[in-house]
């Protein structure tokens, strides 16, 4: 193809698209608005995958990066945690915990708590009495708590996100809690525009951002250029007098330190 024929598409300086998963609860709005605020002319486009899918979209290059929930299975992705999520159980609203600011895990002996398949949380053991069978989703079992069938113990955006007014939800204590970070495919060094994007999570300003924009920036800043030196202004130590260069004009009646014309008065 000659350079005529070639699109913009095709040039190598046209901008290229950043590709973001997100699990389910994650919410990446905030970091895509600053995204579009820095870089503009790079398209960010958004990927909702499941818990089970995030880490073979990395593997698979069908996403650049993703908002997942740890751990990570595997050390050919690499992982900055970025915030904890508190537990909460979800329960109808006539439930006797609807009552209690909080619920700790030992109060959930007696309950059946529902483990979906897609569970995001690290157990040892769930709490409480378990399901003859576990729902296949989220979402079905919060199905099952507004039946009647159990409660359900998931990370608060997770609550929120499956949110029904039959239903309510109260912290949860002394029970793992979930953890979001921001993932890759491991390499020595982040893709530059994950690395955009890395900056943009932690909350690097515009100036402290590293990666390609960074680089754009300083390769346009220009040497400062120096001012041109002012002749300094003398002083009364060491500068010399406002009259340095002029011949000197001696004073009437000699180089004395008298009055000119008057000889000092003698003693005696």
């Amino acid at each position: 193809m000659t350079g005529s024929d070639a699109s913009p598409a095709d040039s190598p300086t046209s901008p290229t698209s950043f590709r973001l998963a997100y699990v389910p609860g994650a919410t990446p709005a905030k970091w895509v608005r600053i995204w579009h605020e820095r870089l503009p002319d790079v398209p960010l486009t958004l990927h909702a995958v499941t818990p089970a899918e995030a880490f073979g979209a990395l593997r698979e290059g069908t996403a650049d990066a993703g908002l997942v929930r740890l751990p990570v299975d595997g050390d050919d992705l690499s992982a900055i945690p970025l915030y904890t999520e508190t537990t909460v159980v979800v329960v109808p609203k006539d439930h006797l915990f609807a009552a209690a600011e909080e619920v700790s895990a030992e109060d959930l002996a007696e309950e059946l708590v529902l483990h979906p398949l897609d569970d995001t949380l690290d157990w040892e053991r769930p709490p409480g009495r378990p399901a003859i069978e576990r729902p296949g989703t989220t979402a079905d079992a919060v199905e099952l708590v507004a039946a009647g069938v159990g409660v359900l113990a998931v990370p608060q955006s997770l609550a929120r996100l499956h949110h029904r007014k039959d239903l309510t939800y109260r912290t949860l204590v002394g029970v793992p809690q979930s953890r979001v970070a921001l993932s890759w495919p491991a390499a020595d060094e982040a893709p530059d525009l994950v690395e955009e994007f890395i900056g943009i999570v932690r909350g690097r300003t515009v100036n402290s951002t590293r990666g390609r924009r960074a680089e754009e920036k300083k390769g346009q800043k220009q040497p400062r250029e120096q001012r041109a030196a002012k002749p300094a202004r003398s002083g009364k130590q060491g500068g010399g007098s406002r009259t340095a260069g002029r011949p000197s004009v001696p004073r009437k009646g000699g180089s004395g330190s008298g009055r000119a014309g008057k000889p000092r008065r003698g003693r005696g």
